[in-house]
Order: structure tokens, then C-alpha cells, then sequence
């Protein structure tokens, strides 16, 4: 039998198979990395559904002083419901989506601010134990969310990263994998803050 009548054959079948090994590589490890953005997005919105939750308690455990400004509450409540209306998908996540999201979420922020700065008037509500129980859990969520936006960019960075380089960017597009977004810091927020007394 003569070997090398099946020589370009063989090699033919080794460049067949170390080229789809190779396509394969770089699929599966998108598709890992982009599993891993899309598990660091779910903490990120668990986060964000804890400050909701807890937001809802604050609320009514601040209605319970009589005299509160009906307004400051009803600015909490009409944020928080504007933020949970907007919803992200995490296989596909634009700038666009983020920035909407982050702006949505960044409302909230404003006004449970906004409800903390006007409880100072009110000593009753200052001393009221569940109330300080509230704030600390909510101080507390705020650094949970911090902490799971920084592990999402973290995730996402190297999903970007291997989709982008070259030789794997020819074959990102063809298996369908876009580049995701980043949090970013909301628009202003380089700005010292002003603080009066």
C-alpha cells in the first residue's frame, strides 16, 4: 500500500480539523465570557431590586409622620416607578440601553436623596428605629450595587476583548456576538459637588 497517495488527504483532514478546533475555541470562549456578563448583569439588577424593595419600606415608614411633604415622597415613588419601567437585555446591551437605565436609576438616587435631606426636619422620624434600620440597609445596598456595577464592567471587558481582537473578530460577527456596554458614570458626575450650609 502506498503512503503517499493518502498523504494529501491526511493533511488535508488535520488542516480540516485543527481549523474548526480552532473556530470552535473561539466561539465556546464567547460564549462563556458572554454567560459571565450576562451573570454579573443579573447581581447588578438584584442590587438594584433590593434598593427598590427597600425604598417601598422607607416610604412607608416615613408616611407614618403626618406632616411629611407629600411631594418629597411622591417624587421617591414616581422615580422608582419610571426605573424598574426600564428594562435591559443582557445578550444585546447597547450603550443606548445602559445610559437609559443608568439615567432611569440615577432619578432614584436624586430623589431618595432628596428624602433623606428633608428627614432632617423631622426629629421624631430621626429617632425612629426602623427607619435608621432602613438607612443603613439602603447605605449598604448602595455599596452591594457599586460593587456588582465594577464586577459587571469587569465581566465585560474581556467578552469585548476577545471579540474585538483579530483573528476572532472575523468570526464574532458571523456567530452573531456585539460588543456589550459599559456602566458608566452618570453625565455630571465628574463635577465636584457643591455643598452649602
Amino acid at each position: 500500500m502506498d503512503f503517499k497517495k493518502f498523504l494529501p488527504w491526511i493533511i488535508a483532514a488535520v488542516l480540516v480539523i485543527g481549523i474548526y478546533s480552532w473556530v470552535k475555541g473561539i466561539n465556546n470562549t464567547a460564549v462563556t465570557l458572554s454567560q459571565t456578563v450576562e451573570q454579573t448583569w443579573g447581581d447588578v439588577q438584584t442590587s438594584y431590586q433590593r434598593r427598590n424593595d427597600l425604598i417601598g419600606n422607607l416610604v412607608n415608614t416615613v408616611k407614618g409622620a403626618a406632616d411629611f411633604e407629600k411631594s418629597t415622597l411622591t417624587a421617591v415613588i414616581e422615580a422608582r416607578a419610571k426605573a424598574t419601567s426600564v428594562t435591559v437585555d443582557p445578550k444585546n446591551i447597547t450603550p443606548e440601553q445602559l445610559a437609559q437605565f443608568n439615567q432611569a436609576q440615577s432619578g432614584v438616587s436624586s430623589s431618595l436623596s432628596r428624602l433623606l435631606v428633608t428627614v432632617e426636619q423631622y426629629p421624631e422620624l430621626k429617632a425612629n428605629a426602623n427607619f435608621l434600620k432602613l438607612q443603613d440597609e439602603l447605605a449598604s445596598t448602595e455599596n452591594q450595587i457599586l460593587t456588582a456595577r465594577t464586577r459587571f464592567n469587569e465581566a465585560v471587558m474581556p467578552y469585548n476583548t476577545h471579540i474585538k481582537t483579530f483573528p476572532n473578530s472575523l468570526f464574532a460577527g458571523m456567530f452573531g456576538f456585539k460588543e456589550k456596554a459599559y456602566f458608566q458614570s452618570v453625565a455630571g458626575a465628574e463635577k465636584p459637588v457643591e455643598v452649602k450650609f
